[in-house]
């Protein structure tokens, strides 16, 4: 027998609908409201008063309508009533980023803070991730949840670190940080996160193979908009792929992987700092510009090995996507064009739409996310 709706049900279904409506408008009067939604008058009014005294929306301005007499007033949602917290945990320091309902960066912090796999080390991040909340003058209510990114691979559940190799972290549960914490916590991929970043400025998008070219190689298959973790969770690991025999030994153990050709850590000398080497790829200096013509050159030969296994997008992202331009496009279409069988279109290389803290940022999204998927239908 099938179940009725009750009254109580189609009043939080009501509710739900028009914040997400004024959400995804951002500013909306009651004659959208009832338009768009098809709702009563005394029905919008009596949610709008309910959410507005709850702290979730507020009166914003007035605006122009097609009807005589007097502006109608608009209504906003409160983009900080839920705040979420990004942090990177690197080998050498730690980056925060507190963002609002709609993604947006409220503030950013880094604090030097060498990781060690000790409770010293924890108790020093999260007196810092509390002093970076007070600093910005956000209320423990207001807290979503913390989402800590790592250099490795997490359980589904990203309670653990599946493999950390990188921090010799592998094991580490996320109870080590949220024992000093009065929110949720959870870890990420750092790729995942960037390509979270990538999903939420790109709702669009919906298959994709995301390439974080960072400190430390990484990717993510995006397929149906969904991050793909794979049966095991070491899904779009090319890090570790081979390419060359012998050369470099990557931290995995092994040697030629992507990982010793592709991650910045390859690319970059010695406390060279990515300003300086782009500073000389661009004025065409000839050491800078012919490690970067050999960088995009293997560049190109991993993108072409996985394009051929899946047909899809490339996105350049990570810390050196803020510095690619067209004409790194235009080297890298070239390259595979002379490696491939077929007839490639260069359509399917694009750098990311957010190339600057996007692992910061996408570490603090699925909180928000979350949020938002709560309060829908």
């Amino acid at each position: 027998m099938k179940k009725s709706i009750t009254p109580n049900q189609i009043k939080q279904n009501n509710r739900s609908l028009i914040y997400q409506y004024i959400y995804e408008n951002r500013k909306v009067s009651q004659q959208d409201i009832a338009y768009d939604l098809r709702l009563s008058r005394p029905t919008i009014t009596t949610n709008l008063s309910a959410m507005e005294e709850g702290g979730l929306i507020r009166k914003d301005g007035q605006i122009d309508t097609e009807f005589v007499g007097r502006k109608a007033s608009g209504y906003a949602i409160v983009p900080d009533y839920r705040v979420s917290v990004g942090v990177e945990i690197l080998k050498d320091e730690i980056k925060m980023i507190a963002v609002d309902l709609y993604g947006e960066k409220i503030g950013r912090k880094a604090e030097t803070i060498p990781f060690q796999n000790e409770e010293s080390y924890f108790r020093a991040v999260c007196s810092g991730i509390l002093a970076f909340k007070n600093d910005l003058s956000i209320a423990d209510e207001q807290i979503l949840g913390i989402g800590f990114a790592v250099q490795g691979l997490t359980t589904p559940d990203r309670k653990t670190i599946l493999y950390g190799e990188i921090l010799s972290c592998t094991g580490l549960s996320i109870e080590a940080f949220s024992e000093h914490l009065p929110f949720p916590c959870c870890f990420i991929h750092d790729a995942d996160s960037a390509a979270i970043s990538e999903l939420w400025v790109s709702p669009e998008l919906t298959d994709a193979f995301y390439l974080s070219l960072s400190k430390h190689l990484g990717a993510a298959i995006i397929s149906r908009g969904v991050i793909l973790p794979g049966k095991h969770g070491h899904s779009a690991t090319i890090e570790h792929m081979q390419m060359r025999a012998g050369g470099k030994r990557c931290y995995c153990g092994r040697q030629g992987c992507m990982e010793t050709l592709l991650s910045m850590t390859a690319l970059l000398d010695t406390d060279e700092t990515p300003e300086a080497f782009f500073e000389g790829v661009r004025h065409n200096e000839t050491p800078y510009a012919e490690r970067w013509e050999t960088y995009l050159t293997n560049l190109a030969d991993a993108v072409n090995m996985l394009h051929l296994i899946f047909d899809t997008d490339f996105i350049f992202g990570g810390y050196l996507a803020q510095y690619m331009c067209e004409q790194d496009i235009l080297f890298l279409h070239e390259k595979i064009r002379d490696m491939t069988p077929f007839s490639e279109e260069r359509d399917f290389l694009r750098i990311s739409k957010m190339p600057r803290h996007n692992i910061t940022v996408g570490a603090a999204l699925p909180f928000i996310q979350s949020f938002l998927d709560s309060l829908s239908l």
